[in-house]
């Protein structure tokens, strides 16, 4: 007993060193002017570890691997919640809602569209359109546990997510000081770059470069944007857990699996409306202890990560083809030119 709890801890500390070097990694200048989170370089020094040492790495230590992938990035998810506040919504008010809503199932949709006509397995199609739609590697992490499917899958999914997400944060600044978003108030163009880009870090980024002088402005009210897109993950969880438990699989009905950590997600997102309530905190950063919630979520969330990409070899890219690649383009394509139009439409009416 005690060797098989000693052969976990071994298990966990493994992903844990990977994961601090990930931070650290992250941390450095030229990356961080990338804005690749941990969760990224997480993956990718897991992937270089499943195509170099992990064909030497002790079986026993599986169950700590496994331990990582589940349970934790379940409390990752949960501890998200932490990050949002409801007055986030009033803050930028029913437009950003309306098309953060309309993106969301838009993109959903069009991915499942998509797969069929390019016969890409559902499992890859679902992953791949909720990065897409909702916030990318943190999405696709918290869909994970309800579409129940290969790992590799999952990497793969990630890394369309940063393909296509690193080349919005640059297209984006240039398409604003280029004029091509004229037929779009200030404020339109921070609701179309918070609900369309992948990643938070993406929104980040390319609000800053738009509009580094004013936080209130383009890259505040795009980041809130983004923000609410995030709420958007513990519904879309439910509703796909519903589709899939409707689907035949193996002769009978799937077993509707209830991802109850989506409600603890938004029961995090209450409880942070409560105490920047009672602490009368201007933002959610001014939130005592926030910080250190938010920096052992992202621990948290990059050892799953890292997990993932232990189990993804060169081989399953192989495997996999460039369709995960081309369905992401196509709904990078949606989210550029239908989210425009989509937001000019939505704010004009408002």
């Amino acid at each position: 007993m005690k060797t098989a709890t000693l052969d976990r801890l071994h298990g966990i500390a493994l992903i844990a060193l990977m994961s601090l070097s990930a931070f650290y990694i992250a941390g450095i200048p030229e990356v961080k002017a990338l804005s690749l989170s941990p969760l990224i370089v997480g993956i990718i020094i897991g992937m270089i570890y499943a195509n170099t040492l992990r064909c030497r790495m002790p079986k026993e230590w599986e169950p700590g691997i496994k331990f990582c992938t589940k349970r934790l990035l379940r409390l990752g998810i949960i501890f998200y919640g932490f990050r949002l506040t409801l007055s986030d919504v009033a803050a930028v008010g029913l437009p950003a809602v309306t098309v953060d809503i309309i993106i969301v199932a838009g993109t959903l949709l069009l991915g499942l569209l998509f797969s069929r006509w390019i016969k890409l397995d559902r499992d890859t199609a679902l992953l791949t359109s909720t990065g897409s739609a909702i916030c990318g590697a943190a999405a696709v992490l918290g869909a994970e546990p309800v579409v129940r499917c290969e790992s590799h899958k999952t990497a793969i999914a990630v890394s369309t997510v940063v393909v296509f997400g690193t080349l919005s944060m640059f297209i984006y600044p240039i398409m604003y000081r280029a004029g091509l978003l004229d037929g779009l108030s200030d404020r339109a163009v921070a609701i179309y770059t918070g609900s369309t880009l992948h990643e938070v870090a993406h929104v980040a980024g390319a609000g800053n470069a738009m509009d580094p002088t004013d936080a209130l402005g383009i890259a505040g009210t795009a980041t809130i944007t983004k923000m609410i897109r995030v709420m958007l993950l513990a519904p879309v969880l439910v509703v796909m857990s519903l589709f899939l438990s409707r689907r035949q699989n193996d002769g009978g009905k799937r077993k509707i699996t209830i991802p109850w950590f989506a409600f603890l997600f938004i029961g995090a997102i209450c409880v942070n409306t409560l105490l920047q309530h009672l602490c009368g905190a201007a933002t959610v950063k001014d939130i005592p202890l926030n910080g250190a919630i938010e920096y052992a979520d992202t621990f948290m969330l990059t050892m799953a990560m890292t997990v993932l990409g232990t189990d993804t070899g060169i081989d399953k890219f192989r495997q996999a083809g460039a369709k995960p690649f081309l369905l992401a383009a196509m709904l990078y394509v949606w989210l550029i030119v239908g989210g425009y139009f989509i937001t000019q439409a939505v704010t004009a009416a408002f």
